[in-house]
């Protein structure tokens, strides 16, 4: 099956089991800057245990892989889950949308776009660039860095520059920041 395919097939149960939801990650970097070669797609959902119960009973069995009692710790944990589309290969990660302040402005943000013929909702990209400062600094990850860096260089004059200092600033990635500027080869 094809990303498109499993993209809309994805979104649709979302949407049909109430969960809201945006995307995230390698995918939502490439939206707004460079591509990259991935195997699986992330989205932050908030959701209800009822929500989560009808999204992962809508999931066909033989087309899917879900375990319902993973999502419903994830959920407690405001950590993460996974479901694998056992047709293509995809594996879709599902991040539970954390309660601290900058998630819950990050999910409120979220725009509505349409992505290879599917309607959805993705992070802005002032929200992916932060996220991808944070998940740089937890894994020590140039690949996020880059990412980052991808959008800075694609959508420079666009980003809500106040709104990226705050973030940064609040939640320690100066650093990430910095490193991220220089490989997009912006000073200043």
């Amino acid at each position: 099956m094809s990303f498109p395919r499993v993209l809309k097939k994805i979104t649709a149960a979302l949407d049909h089991a109430g969960v809201t939801y945006m995307l995230t990650g390698s995918f939502a970097s490439a939206y707004y800057g460079s591509p990259r070669s991935t195997q699986d797609i992330d989205f932050v959902i908030a959701s209800t245990p009822a929500q989560l119960r009808a999204f992962v009973g809508s999931l066909p069995h033989g087309e899917y892989y879900a375990d319902l009692d993973a999502a419903l710790e994830a959920q407690k944990q405001e950590s993460m889950f996974n479901i694998i589309d056992l047709e293509s290969g995809w594996k879709i990660d599902l991040i539970i949308r954390k309660s601290r302040a900058f998630s819950q402005e990050e999910f409120g943000r979220r725009q509505q776009v349409s992505v290879l013929e599917t309607v959805l909702f993705v992070a802005t990209a002032e929200d992916v660039v932060i996220a991808k400062l944070e998940w740089a600094k937890q894994a020590q990850s140039r690949r996020q860095l880059e990412d980052a860096a991808g959008i800075l260089k694609m959508r420079r004059d666009s980003l809500d520059r106040a709104y990226l200092e705050k973030w940064i600033s609040k939640l320690g990635l100066t650093t990430e920041w910095n490193e991220s500027r220089g490989i997009a080869g912006i000073s200043g």
